[in-house]
């Protein structure tokens, strides 16, 4: 079965997509996703690093709040002139791909602002609109009120992506995209801007087709 015909039989129903992963999950879906795209990092750590922030709307955010869902995670920020509007670009596609199927309100997709400071409400609301980014699922998180401005950027730490403040308002960085389990499980992660977006649909796949799972 070619991918596109992998892609047309999620939109069907999950539970025919990607047999070999639905059948065999865990440690063996990670298995089979490395030897398919050299890009993926297995995880499987018990629980990805929490956070507690704010929507566009001051609304409070925990990542505990998608406990149910699968969560597809990336830092950025918006005044980014480099890869930063690439790395959204592809999480728009991939988001694409998921929406097209039964996946759609399995999976939350959350960005999250490395300059809090700079990236005001409404730039956090034409974000989204600018890159492709479905609000069905997708969300802009910043620091809450009274959070440290360097909070996120701590966060990121945690999941060791670095952002460093250089003179004129950018940051160097690296390109991670997260893919958190429901549960809370931190799943694997998908480095840089070159892999195949169709893979990390096929992986986020086989979790929501995971019986095992909570």
């Amino acid at each position: 079965m070619n991918r596109r015909a992998i892609l047309a039989a999620m939109a069907v129903t999950p539970i025919l997509a990607l047999p070999a992963y639905a059948h065999h999950p865990g440690a063996d879906l990670d298995r089979l996703m490395g030897s398919e795209e050299k890009y993926f990092q297995a995880i499987d750590a018990p629980a990805a690093p929490g956070f507690e922030l704010a929507d566009s709307e001051g609304t409070s955010v925990r990542l505990s709040d998608f406990s149910d869902k699968v969560v597809v995670l990336n830092f950025v920020f918006a005044s980014c002139t480099d890869v930063c509007p690439l790395h959204s670009d592809l999480v728009a596609r991939v988001q694409a791909m998921v929406n097209d199927t039964p996946m759609r309100d399995l999976v939350q997709f959350l960005t999250v602002t490395t300059d809090p400071a700079a990236d005001t409400p409404e730039v956090m609301n034409g974000y989204g609109e600018a890159h492709g980014l479905d609000p069905h699922n997708w969300t802009f998180l910043t620091t809450r009120k009274g959070q440290a401005e360097d909070a996120t950027r701590k966060l990121s730490e945690e999941y060791n992506v670095r952002f460093e403040p250089l003179e004129g308002g950018q940051q160097m960085h690296g390109v991670v995209t997260h893919v958190i389990d429901r549960g809370g499980r931190f799943a694997a992660k998908f480095h840089g801007l070159k892999f195949d977006p169709l893979n990390l649909v096929m992986y986020v796949n086989g979790l929501t087709n995971n019986a095992k799972r909570p």
